[in-house]
């Protein structure tokens, strides 16, 4: 397992169940890790850029899988790199994950593909960006091409508001990610997840989730890399769900493939649920976060299996992957000052927060030299919970918070606030 944040934790504590693992001689490494996912791995810190490096410790321990589990790895063309040594890896092409590394690459897919999206225009210097807002009214979606930890996204209400965005974007805001600037149509409806899995000919459906991105209450305030989230998303119906794998997740993996780049790995259709139907927001190459963590937590299958059958282009002959009845809710714990300057070195103690079925995935957080658990990021802590309905698993995740003793820390308090009010 490659990667040290929520999503990775739940991974590879899913990973860790898994009969390959749990089986005599079986072992799961995660590098660079973090203090719950030592939980079930042996962590290790190594430079995920050095690709060779990557290379001679999967040798030296004979890996049978590698899991590419943040996006930036992948962007970089580290799966490239482990395919052309032998080695499976769950995870697309460099050239696939440019779905995720970048908004202009996707958007003119879907023009080629004829996948329903934002009208948008793709923009290389502040002159022609400014001059590309003529074409929009606002409220104007401002989107950095390249990679931005989740942030690289200014929805700004008006002219001189976006003519300041974009000046911060090309200023070196969002560093190389912001050398290009998508602006984009603004969709009206609501947001929801969905996400499948591909070898590169065939997709099979792995499940629905809503995310909260806004730090406050109700929706307000900045974006965020996401403040909690739960699944399933009852407003992502089975007819919408068909719709979204027919026009757009099918349509994306045929025209990859025809096109010589077949994608390979997980794939999460960010949607917008318009009047018009469903429209492609954006593409990660990844599970999201923290939308893997409910994910993980509803998920009844043995996770390896279906991830070497998309590595060895084998899903097939895999049935359609099962989740529990149960809906999950994971509630996010930032760090004061997210999703600015986080205030980091805060103690944490989890004790008795597990204790009725709950599970807390360590997003950022660090061991220092006397045991004490402490925050060592923004977004600190996925406290994540089961219950028969969405109203159930929210009771149950907020239960757990509420043992969480982290005073420098906060939450929101309405996650799955939309669900609850249409149930």
């Amino acid at each position: 397992m490659l990667g040290s944040g929520g999503r990775e934790h739940a991974l590879s504590w899913k990973l860790a169940q898994s009969r390959a693992i749990a089986k005599e001689g079986g072992k799961l490494f995660a590098s660079p890790g973090n203090p719950g996912i030592a939980e079930h791995a042996e962590c290790f810190d190594m430079e995920l850029t050095d690709h060779d490096l990557v290379i001679a410790f999967c040798e030296q321990e004979r890996i049978g899988l590698v899991v590419v589990g943040p996006e930036a790895p992948l962007v970089d063309g580290l799966a490239d790199s482990l395919r052309a040594e032998g080695f499976a890896v769950f995870g697309p092409s460099k050239a696939a994950a440019q779905l995720e590394g970048s908004k202009g690459f996707t958007k003119e897919l879907c023009d080629r593909a004829n996948i329903p999206t934002a009208g948008y225009v793709r923009t290389t210097s502040l002159d022609e960006a400014k001059a590309a807002l003529d074409r929009f009214s606002p409220p104007y979606v401002l989107k950095a091409d390249g990679l931005a930890a989740g942030k690289g996204v200014v929805i700004a209400e008006n002219r001189a508001d976006a003519e300041d965005a974009l000046a911060d974007m090309f200023g070196g805001q969002f560093g190389a990610a912001g050398a290009e600037v998508v602006i984009e149509e603004f969709m009206t409806g609501e947001e929801v997840s969905y996400f499948a899995l591909t070898d590169g000919a065939s997709i099979v459906a792995f499940g629905s989730a809503q995310d909260h991105k806004r730090v406050g209450e109700g929706d307000t305030g900045p974006n965020t890399g996401g403040m909690g989230a739960y699944s399933p998303a009852s407003i992502l119906t089975p007819e919408l769900r068909a719709e979204v794998m027919q026009k757009i997740l099918t349509p994306t993996v045929q025209q990859l493939a025809s096109e010589g780049t077949p994608y390979s790995g997980v794939l999460y259709a960010g949607l917008m649920l318009t009047e018009e139907g469903p429209k492609l927001v954006e593409y990660n190459c990844r599970f999201g976060d923290p939308e893997c963590q409910v994910l993980m937590m509803r998920l009844e299958e043995d996770l390896a299996d279906y991830m070497l059958a998309c590595a060895n282009n084998a899903l097939a002959s895999m049935e359609r992957p099962g989740f529990s009845s149960d809906a999950a809710m994971t509630v996010v714990m930032a760090a004061k000052g997210y999703p600015g300057t986080p205030e980091k070195g805060g103690a944490i103690d989890l004790d008795g927060a597990e204790a009725d079925g709950a599970k807390v995935f360590h997003a950022g957080t660090v061991l220092d030299d006397d045991g004490v658990l402490r925050a060592s990021g923004g977004r600190v802590l996925n406290v994540t919970a089961r219950g028969k309905d969405v109203k159930a698993a929210q009771e149950a995740a907020y239960a757990a918070v509420k043992k969480v003793d982290f005073p420098s820390g906060f939450y929101r308090s309405d996650i799955g606030w939309r669900e609850i009010e249409r149930s």
